[in-house]
């Protein structure tokens, strides 16, 4: 009698692969990238629960090294499953606390009255030494010696 594979024999053992090299390699893009191999682990992994359970309906009708290679998939997807959602989990919290960090920052400084970076802006200080200043008319030039310029003048603040 003739013996054929189960439906997800190769399939879900290549996403199952794939969805781990892709989560190891989306630790490195900061969790974002942890959806796509976490679909693709969840997807191979009721491709194989599926084929299981139709090996168990009837085993006679399958070989068992097929039965073997989907088990091995069912277990390579659960371990793709779990890496994906701690890695995405992970970075969404972290996130969430750097968001929660940042928008308490910002409240501090609007009520601190620091509304806008051109209030208080890092070129107050800013001064030149000793720069010449040359304006050309038709009729004649001007040259004169400016000693210090602060940068509030020349900025116009509404």
């Amino acid at each position: 009698m003739f013996k054929s594979k189960l439906p997800a024999d190769p399939t879900s053992l290549v996403l199952g692969i794939i969805a781990l090299v892709f989560g190891i390699a989306g630790c490195c893009c900061y969790g974002v990238s942890a959806i796509i191999p976490l679909g693709l682990s969840i997807w191979g992994l009721v491709m194989a629960n599926k084929s299981l359970r139709e090996y168990r309906e009837n085993p006679e009708t399958y070989e068992r090294s097929s039965y073997t290679n989907v088990n091995t998939a069912r277990v390579i997807n659960i371990i793709a499953v779990i890496l994906n959602a701690i890695t995405f989990l992970f970075f969404i919290v972290v996130f969430a606390i750097y968001g929660t960090f940042l928008s308490t920052a910002i409240l501090e400084g609007i009520r601190q009255g620091q509304m806008n970076d051109f209030e208080t802006s890092e070129y107050d200080d800013y001064k030149w030494e000793s720069d010449t200043t040359v304006i050309e008319a038709e009729e004649y030039n001007i040259e004169k010696e400016i000693d210090s310029v602060n940068i509030d003048s020349i900025v116009n603040k509404n």
